[in-house]
């Protein structure tokens, strides 16, 4: 997919960081816009903002964890575009807490979205692709889904597991022989919300943890959006954004099982 003028674009997670960032770029390189988020006033803030910039753009309120919402929410985007382009399964949530002291309800929320959501929307959205002669489906794992770190074994969870999904549909596609491309996206530290709508500390403790993320996070949504877009065009099985993700690609490459001590040392310094 070289050019996104005139594609169909399904955005889950739209309402802020990397999927409002998408959203935006792609309506200044003339896509058609869904774009979908579990708040209301946020995602109908993106619509307006796609609208501006001259795309037509449709907003739908979605919780990626409901499975027959997101099988209803991809028909529901056929019946009002005709067809479907790209997917990218963006929408993501952060949970900080240790594997002993994580509540299973804690658990249960972040793997419905942050695994399920994009089981749910790779499945509901398979068809359509294929069906458009031209599709190209984004999954959005972590540099999270290369190393484990502690308090993250939820979110590691997850993200391996969109890993692992993700690139074993990218090779079925590819034994298809079909028109439907397949990129997993690694980010690295992304200047978003997503730790300060992270659930599992409070008070101080979330206040430090904030502050840790902010003094990583070195690469802005938009400039995210723009690697994604460009590992689309070349048809890239694995996107990572920012330096710091190609040195945590790296390290369990050159370190094997070794990095983890590594990582021990670094987090002790800066977790809560």
């Amino acid at each position: 997919m070289k050019d996104f003028g005139g594609k169909v674009a399904v955005i889950t997670g739209a309402g802020s960081g990397i999927g409002r960032a998408l959203a935006l770029d792609l309506a200044a390189r003339g896509a058609r816009l869904a774009v979908s988020d579990v708040d209301p006033v946020r995602i109908a803030d993106t619509a307006a903002h796609c609208e501006k910039i001259g795309a037509e753009v449709r907003s739908y309120p979605l919780d990626v964890a409901d499975r027959a919402a997101v099988l209803a929410h991809a028909e529901e985007v056929v019946a009002d575009f005709g067809t479907v382009n790209l997917v990218v399964n963006n929408a993501g949530v952060a949970l900080t807490s240790s594997v002993a002291e994580m509540e299973w309800e804690q658990l249960d929320w972040l793997m419905g979205i942050n695994f399920w959501g994009v089981v749910h929307g790779t499945k509901a959205f398979l068809p359509h692709l294929a069906a458009s002669g031209e599709g190209h489906l984004v999954n959005v794992s972590s540099v999270f889904g290369f190393i484990g770190v502690p308090t993250q074994g939820a979110y590691n969870a997850a993200k391996f597991a969109v890993r692992g999904f993700t690139e074993a549909l990218r090779q079925e596609m590819l034994l298809e022989g079909g028109p439907v491309r397949v990129s997993c996206v690694h980010p690295g530290g992304i200047k978003t919300n997503i730790a300060r709508d992270s659930r599992g500390l409070e008070g101080a403790e979330a206040a430090k943890a904030v502050r840790a993320f902010d003094w990583v996070a070195r690469t802005s949504p938009e400039a995210a959006a723009a690697t994604i877009l460009r590992g689309v065009q070349r048809n890239r099985a694995r996107i990572l954004i920012g330096a710091d993700a190609r040195i945590i690609d790296l390290l369990p490459r050159v370190l094997g099982s070794g990095y983890q001590r590594l990582v021990a040392i670094g987090a002790r310094r800066l977790l809560p």
